[in-house]
């Protein structure tokens, strides 16, 4: 197994952990067990909590960062893909493991300075979203919609219907088109 394979397999526990047990329950302990590796073998890869929910932020920022700029660069209309790419991605493809999302939560409880690398991420997409050949007022319009229905199922505050959600994405879609 490589340390990569093994560093996921960590980050995938601490994320369990924080969605079934709640963030306080988010101990290094835990996660060794969670993720059936020692306490030496986690700390070899994270040595404190706080690099531990580091890794889940910047795993997860990247994973959307490298899945945005695919779509992005592979979508052939010029006007208005990034708006397009952040929207299919948060719709479409978003992480595999809803869980990892929790790295959000555990990093905000910690410490915010944890959120770094998705708040720069986030600087990144709206200066793309701004400049996408769309209104720009518009374009921000439609990813503070896009964040809003993620983090209303991220807070588990409101599930939208499978229905009205892809009412909502063909509606979205269609405005990133025009």
């Amino acid at each position: 197994m490589g340390r990569n394979s093994r560093k996921i397999d960590i980050l995938t526990a601490a994320s369990k952990i924080v969605s079934d047990r709640g963030i306080f329950n988010l101990t290094l302990e835990a996660v060794a067990e969670e993720a059936g590796i020692s306490k030496g073998g986690l700390l070899y890869h994270y040595p404190s909590k706080e690099a531990l929910v580091k890794g889940m932020v910047e795993h997860l920022a990247s994973n959307y960062q490298e899945k945005i700029n695919k779509n992005a660069c592979a979508d052939p209309i010029e006007k208005g893909k990034w708006t397009r790419s952040f929207l299919d991605v948060t719709f479409n493809q978003s992480y595999e493991n809803k869980d990892m999302n929790a790295g959000l939560l555990a990093a905000k409880a910690v410490n915010s300075d944890l959120l770094e690398p998705i708040r720069e991420a986030y600087k990144s997409w709206q200066k793309e979203i701004e400049n996408d050949g769309l209104d720009p007022v518009k374009a921000t319009i439609i990813r503070l919609a896009i964040d809003g229905i993620w983090l209303s199922e991220l807070f588990d505050l409101y599930q939208l219907d499978e229905e009205k959600k892809e009412e909502i994405y063909n509606t979205l879609k269609s405005w990133a088109e025009e």
